[in-house]
C-alpha cells in the first residue's frame, strides 16, 4: 500500500516538474521579449491609410523568435521585422500556431509582397525580390483592409 501512494505522489511530482514549465513557458513567450510598439502607416494607392500598431523585431533573436508560440494575435496589430540590409528573406511558422499573412518591403517602404503563411509550416516562404522589412499581421488583414503590392509603409523611427 504505502509503495503505490509513493508511487503516485511521485507520479505528481514529476509531471508538475515537466508540465509546469511548458505551460509557462507558453504563456510568458509574449514576454520573452520586450519589444517597442509603434504605429506603422500603410498608405494604399489611392491615398488613404490604415494603422497597424506593430511591435518592432530589431534585434537578429527578436526576429528569429517572431510570433512563436502565440495563439492570439488581435486584428490591426502585428511584427515589423526591421533587418540591417536588402536581400531576399524567407520566413517559415516554426511554432507559431497563429496563421498570418506577410509583406515583404523594401528600403523605400514599397509592399513587394504579401503572402499568407500557414500554422507550424516549416515551409520557406520566400520574398519575390529584395527587402529590409516584413510586416507580418494576422492571416486575411491585408485583403480584408485592401492593401496590395506596390502600397507604401512608413517605416517608423526605431
Amino acid at each position: 500500500m504505502k509503495n503505490t501512494v509513493r508511487a503516485k505522489f511521485i507520479a505528481v511530482i514529476l509531471t508538475a516538474v515537466f508540465l509546469i514549465p511548458a505551460v509557462t513557458s507558453c504563456e510568458n513567450s509574449k514576454k520573452k521579449f520586450n519589444l517597442p510598439v509603434a504605429d506603422v502607416v500603410i498608405q494604399k494607392a489611392d491615398g488613404s491609410t490604415l494603422t497597424v500598431k506593430a511591435e518592432l523585431a530589431i534585434k537578429e533573436e527578436e526576429r528569429n523568435y517572431g510570433f512563436m508560440n502565440r495563439k492570439e494575435i488581435p486584428d490591426g496589430t502585428g511584427m515589423l521585422f526591421i533587418f540591417e540590409n536588402e536581400e531576399k528573406r524567407n520566413f517559415w511558422m516554426k511554432n507559431t500556431p497563429h496563421p498570418l499573412s506577410i509583406a515583404y518591403i523594401d528600403a523605400g517602404g514599397v509592399i513587394a509582397d504579401i503572402l499568407d503563411m500557414k500554422p507550424y509550416s516549416l515551409a520557406r516562404v520566400t520574398s519575390s525580390r529584395s527587402v529590409k522589412y516584413a510586416l507580418e499581421v494576422p492571416q486575411g488583414w491585408f485583403t480584408k483592409n485592401g492593401i496590395r503590392e506596390k502600397d507604401t509603409v512608413i517605416i517608423p523611427e526605431y
